[in-house]
């Protein structure tokens, strides 16, 4: 009797496996097999190149860097001075055009002067730093700006940098952007050519990321009496980049 329960037992479980195996055949066997929410089947197709498009302009905004850095034994005479120097630059400053809501406050501080004495930092004096970041959107009058705040903040002045842009830079990638989609299409139709294929439609079309292109140079320190800066802005190469995809006539 037990035997007999065994066996039938048995054969219910062979014919258990049996039914799953043909079910799970039967599954692999009709459409796409995904595992969670990734398509197996899923493939790039058509043909995928990248474009360039490249566009010189000359820029028309100019960004300073400076400021000034007063040195004394005080705080507040270290102080003193360098506010009195820096009223002196901005006004430097808006008197040559330059608007006030172009002026925005970079760096300030007020530090220790120390020197190594006897196995020990002992403090010589106080620094203060004012830097600002100053945009002349005249281009054709950064060297007599620079002069200007050269000799309003005088042997505390400080001119750390210079840099080069577009204000709007945005009708130059519309034509950067033409340029690039013309070299994608002049690739993809020469990939289809040497492949023996009817190119298609656009399927996919990505734009690279974006940066407005900065030209920096080293506007160095203030000129002797009676000189004139001479400053260059020269000229800046925007790019801008597109990925696309193409289908394949059948």
């Amino acid at each position: 009797m037990k035997r007999n329960l065994l066996v039938g037992v048995g054969v219910v479980v062979i014919s258990l496996a049996l039914v799953l195996s043909l079910v799970g055949f039967s599954a692999c066997t009709a459409g796409p097999t995904t595992i969670g929410t990734v398509d197996l089947n899923t493939q790039q197709e058509g043909i995928w190149v990248n474009g360039q498009g490249e566009v010189t302009v000359t820029p028309d905004l100019a960004t300073l860097w400076l400021g000034v850095e007063a040195q004394a034994d005080t705080v507040t005479e270290a102080q003193s001075q360098a506010v009195e120097a820096m009223d002196n630059v901005m006004t430097a400053l808006t008197d040559n055009g330059v608007d006030e809501d172009d002026i925005q406050t970079q760096y300030f501080s007020i530090d220790q002067v120390t020197r190594w004495d006897d196995d020990e930092y002992v403090v010589i004096g106080y620094r203060v730093t004012n830097m600002v970041i100053a945009k002349i959107r005249d281009i054709d009058n950064v060297g007599t700006i620079i002069d200007a705040v050269a000799e309003a903040g005088g042997d505390l002045t400080r001119i750390n940098n210079i840099a080069f842009s577009v204000d709007d830079p945005s009708e130059y990638y519309e034509e950067a952007r033409e340029e690039a989609m013309a070299d994608a299409k002049d690739k993809a139709e020469q990939l289809a050519d040497l492949a023996g294929i009817e190119l298609g439609q656009p399927t996919y079309i990505s734009e690279g990321n974006i940066y407005p292109p900065v030209v920096y140079r080293d506007a160095g320190m203030a000129p002797e009496e009676g000189y004139t800066t001479s400053i260059s802005p020269g000229e800046i190469e925007l790019t801008l980049t597109v990925q696309v995809a193409y289908a394949i006539e059948d």
